[in-house]
């Protein structure tokens, strides 16, 4: 039984610009090989039981062959796999897609190709370059600056494109500058023509040089700009100056480390991505089941027993939620009971399952629901707090000041997440702007992560934490807090990191 080969364009780098159909074919594979300009984070789609092979190629590196490629290729699918050849940018565009193709035809094997957005068009459209404007040109040419050593002669007639297109795009150049700039100059560009070098374009570290024909070559040389990288040759490279969109953004080329638990942090990542920032994903903790479920069931069997039940976080109420259901009840066990809910988020929680909250406080702390109940009598009430194992006391202490009995049972433990392999490379070259802290919890274990040495580590790194009790536990470890959200929110400590950083940047301009 022979399987499929679909050859994918990954785009040039944002995980956003991945076609649906691209997406889909991650989704479905049995195998994976990758390139080295293929957005990592788009593995992450895949199924767990996909087979992953790294084989990205940098000049003079390759990890593997081409001819080795296509033997994987035409293996693995003989096996009847699925297999994905996830490849930055286009295929069929100085991607080696066709020879890729021509392969497999000839092993009779079945294969599709997915086209990508290409990177010549799509990175200097990040960079504000528009690659036609009918005030500068009307022709376009893409070019590639490497070509196969084993040709006998060069096909690029550098000299006779250098007038007879309005922009050129030349793609694996860098190198090869210093002999593509006096051939175009040669063939009658004038020294004067702008010219622009994007490296990592459509990525958070995306670095743009400008410059002309004249001054290019000795300003990649005293920048130390590397590959990979487009270059763009023509009078349009002077409306950046105007249309500069990306690098604009509020958090571009910040590097943000966010500790919450991998599957709560998708949204927060996200909105960070689309503000322009690199996001180190890092959880500090997860989020597990109790050891023991006995004070959780026994809590459960006697809802209809409480008059008040309080959810202080979104995992609570999902924890409530998923064992009420596997012990064969449902909503209806709720029926009587008052609900309180700590925020907006965890209410929305609540109300997904069709209950109504009672209660929201004014603001999103253990002690705002307290002030709640100070002017009604809850003498002798019966309130149910289920909560994480290491939730705070305050709560139980106050409710029980004010005559209430209160049963604090385990919905769902907190235990130390998996970090980041790469976290404490990139902190000691000072790679990070920004860690974030969403609670007391990933702060203590983000600094057990670290180690003894974790001052020396953060001493010049920016905090953020989402309010006042998460700030006071980084207080603690003497950590460098400049910010703290307004709203104890997600949402609330995105917009205090915005509002930080245009701040300053409005200030250091």
């Amino acid at each position: 039984m022979s399987g499929k080969v679909f050859l994918v364009g990954a785009g040039p780098g944002d995980e956003g610009l991945i076609t649906v159909k691209g997406l889909e074919a991650i989704k479905e594979a049995d195998v994976i090989l990758y390139d080295r300009l293929a957005n990592p984070s788009l593995l992450e789609y895949r199924k767990e039981s996909a087979e992953l092979f790294y084989v990205g190629k940098k000049a003079k590196h390759h990890y593997k062959t081409q001819d080795q490629i296509n033997q994987l290729l035409i293996e693995e699918a003989k096996k009847g796999k699925i297999v994905t050849r996830l490849k930055g940018g286009d295929p069929f565009i100085y991607g080696r897609g066709g020879e890729e193709g021509e392969e497999l035809v000839k092993a009779g094997v079945d294969f599709e190709v997915v086209p990508g957005i290409t990177s010549p068009i799509a990175v200097p459209a990040y960079a504000g370059i528009p690659l036609t404007h009918r005030d500068y040109n009307s022709s376009v040419a893409f070019v590639t600056g490497h070509e196969d050593p084993n040709k006998d002669e060069p096909s690029v007639d550098w000299q006779q494109l250098a007038t007879s297109v309005g922009n050129l795009v030349i793609l694996m150049g860098v190198g090869n500058l210093p002999k593509i700039v006096p051939e175009l100059i040669a063939g009658g560009r004038n020294p004067q023509t702008p010219v622009a070098l994007i490296r990592w374009g459509t990525r958070p570290e995306q670095k743009t040089l400008v410059g002309t024909l004249e001054n290019i070559v000795e300003k990649v040389e005293n920048d130390n700009f590397k590959p990979p990288a487009i270059i763009v040759v023509g009078e349009v490279v002077n409306l950046r100056e105007d249309l500069n969109w990306f690098e604009n953004k509020a958090l571009f080329s910040k590097t943000i480390v966010v500790t919450r638990p991998t599957k709560q942090a998708k949204g927060f990542y996200q909105a960070l991505l689309k503000e322009g920032a690199e996001v180190i994903k890092a959880p500090a903790i997860e989020i597990a089941p109790p050891v023991d479920y006995t004070n959780l069931d026994h809590s459960l069997e006697q809802l209809s027993t409480y008059d008040w039940i309080i959810f202080t976080s979104i995992n609570g109420v999902k924890a409530v939620m998923k064992r009420l259901f596997e012990l064969g009840k449902d909503v209806r066990s709720l029926a009587g009971v008052k609900i309180s809910a700590i925020g907006p988020k965890t209410a929305a929680e609540v109300e997904s399952y069709g209950l109504r909250v009672d209660y929201i406080p004014d603001s999103y702390l253990s002690e705002s629901i307290l002030s709640g109940f100070e002017g009604e009598d809850i003498s002798n009430k019966r309130f149910l707090l289920p909560r994480a194992d290491i939730a705070r006391e305050v709560l139980i202490e106050g409710l029980k000041d004010l005559g209430a009995k209160v049963n604090n049972v385990v919905a769902y433990r907190t235990i130390p997440g998996s970090g980041n392999e790469n976290l404490i490379r990139r902190l000691s070259e000072g790679e990070v702007d920004l860690l974030t802290f969403t609670s007391s919890s990933t702060v203590h274990n983000f600094i057990k992560y670290l180690g003894a040495d974790y001052e020396e580590l953060v001493s010049d790194v920016k905090v953020a934490c989402i309010g006042p009790i998460t700030a006071q536990t980084a207080r603690e470890y003497n950590l460098n807090i400049e910010i703290i959200a307004k709203e104890y929110t997600i949402e609330g400590l995105l917009a205090a990191i915005k509002a930080y950083y245009s701040k300053k940047h409005k200030f250091d301009n």
